[in-house]
């Protein structure tokens, strides 16, 4: 068992990995003689696993796996963390925004007696345009979800192998690396490190793609969105009440008649859309439960390169196939 393993989800970034492997062995290499890097192409249709292979062939250290498809970013986190067997789990993104030189301050912030320390980024180096949806998906989910999200944290982090072992039980389809790190609990910490502009390339990442990942957490982490709908539709069938013993004292002791049909047709487009809206919201519930019961794997290994071993089996659970 490794000391460090360092598992990075890869996708559309040939040109940065020589430059992220050279950083990180010198990094490393000053922590610990004993370290793993986990290297996960998501299917990437550049030079990304070439340039895979060209490591690993070098370094040992290195090890390389490749989908057989691109399944998403935290599907690739949960490939690495499935072969990842260090103490210390450090997860990153490759484009080297997370600074592999912050590592020994998460490190040595963990021995303290945390199984869970986060990067915090208090100065984000991305475009207004990536920080203002970075944004708008906290402020909703924090507004929907039960688990609060800190804006400034994201991937990057170091867990223990227990709690990184916590985290590989999660086989469920809607994936979100911070927030099941976060669920699992144990001792967390913070750690305040410095962030860099991306070294090639831009993030896959749309408006469209993170509203989608956004409702997918929301959905699969929290039935607050049903909570709300009940909340709403007895407040909605209150409020309805009023108004009618309102119009029928109106109208018996005032003799003033109800007024036309305006407000009738309103109320019925506004309850019909009401109607639909919970509709939606129980639908989207009822389509995660279809695809979790189907039990696809989440993600399929097309080759790979200085893997020994098969996966880990996760504490306290049976172990995971090659196909997870």
């Amino acid at each position: 068992m490794p000391l460090l393993s360092v598992v990075s989800p890869v996708y559309r970034a040939a040109g940065c990995l020589p430059e992220l492997h050279r950083r990180l062995t010198q990094v490393l290499g000053q922590l610990t003689p004993d370290y793993e890097i986990v290297l996960v192409d998501d299917g990437s249709d550049d030079r990304s696993w070439e340039v895979v292979v060209e490591i690993a062939g070098r370094d040992r250290h290195v090890k390389g796996i490749r989908l057989s498809r691109n399944f998403g970013q935290h599907y690739a986190i949960a490939a690495g963390l499935d072969h990842a067997r260090g103490q210390w789990v450090v997860v990153m993104d490759c484009d080297l925004q997370d600074q592999p030189e912050e590592i020994p301050a998460l490190y040595r912030k963990a021995l303290e007696g945390y199984d869970v320390v986060f990067a915090r980024r208090l100065d984000r180096r991305d475009k207004w345009l990536t920080k203002t949806r970075s944004q708008l998906f906290s402020l909703v989910y924090n507004l929907l979800g039960d688990i609060r999200l800190d804006n400034s944290v994201a991937n990057f982090s170091i867990a223990s192998a227990a709690a990184a072992a916590g985290v590989r039980r999660f086989r469920e389809r809607n994936r979100s690396y911070p927030i099941f790190l976060s669920w699992v609990g144990f001792r967390r910490a913070f750690v305040d490190v410095a962030h860099s502009e991306r070294f090639e390339g831009k993030s896959s990442y749309t408006w469209s793609k993170l509203f989608d990942f956004a409702v997918d957490s929301i959905v699969s982490q929290s039935n607050k969105p049903l909570r709300l709908s009940i909340r709403f539709g007895f407040l909605l069938a209150l409020v309805s009440f009023i108004v009618g013993a309102v119009l029928v004292v109106r109208y018996f002791a005032f003799r003033i008649p109800v007024a036309g049909w305006t407000s009738v047709i309103v109320s019925i487009w506004f309850i019909g859309g009401l109607m639909f809206a919970n509709l939606g919201v129980l639908g989207l519930y009822l389509g995660k439960v279809f695809d979790e019961v189907k039990r696809r794997p989440l993600y399929l290994v097309q080759t790979s390169v200085n893997l020994d071993e098969g996966p880990c089996a996760p504490v306290g659970g049976p172990g995971t196939s090659s196909a997870d």
